[in-house]
């Protein structure tokens, strides 16, 4: 299985998901090809109503605590359900990587 794959199984195992994508953005790095190392994570949840950012963030972490173990970086952009529809189901853009494309 694939590290996306059990992201993705981690999350929707242990979270009430409304929205969730999971981009492997590895490509965009100076990293070989087919690396799985870079993701941009745009998840959705009411589990988030009334946390802080890095509580959203530190909840997400316990949850891939494996996962993490096994790539370089995770963009988080998690939402619950009225900040994404306030957002109209746009989550920002990744910035360009420095590292060397």
């Amino acid at each position: 299985m694939s590290i996306q794959s059990h992201i993705e199984k981690s999350i929707n195992d242990k979270i009430d998901v409304a929205f969730m994508t999971l981009e492997n953005e590895s490509h965009k790095h100076n990293v070989p090809e087919g690396s799985e190392s870079h993701f941009k994570l745009v998840l959705v949840s009411d589990v988030f109503d009334g946390k802080r950012l890095v509580q959203r963030h530190q909840l997400i972490y316990a949850v891939l605590q494996t996962e993490m173990t096994q790539i370089h970086a995770l963009a988080m952009h998690l939402y619950t359900l009225k900040e994404w529809h306030e957002r109209q189901a746009m989550a920002p853009s990744s910035p360009q990587c420095h590292g060397g494309e």
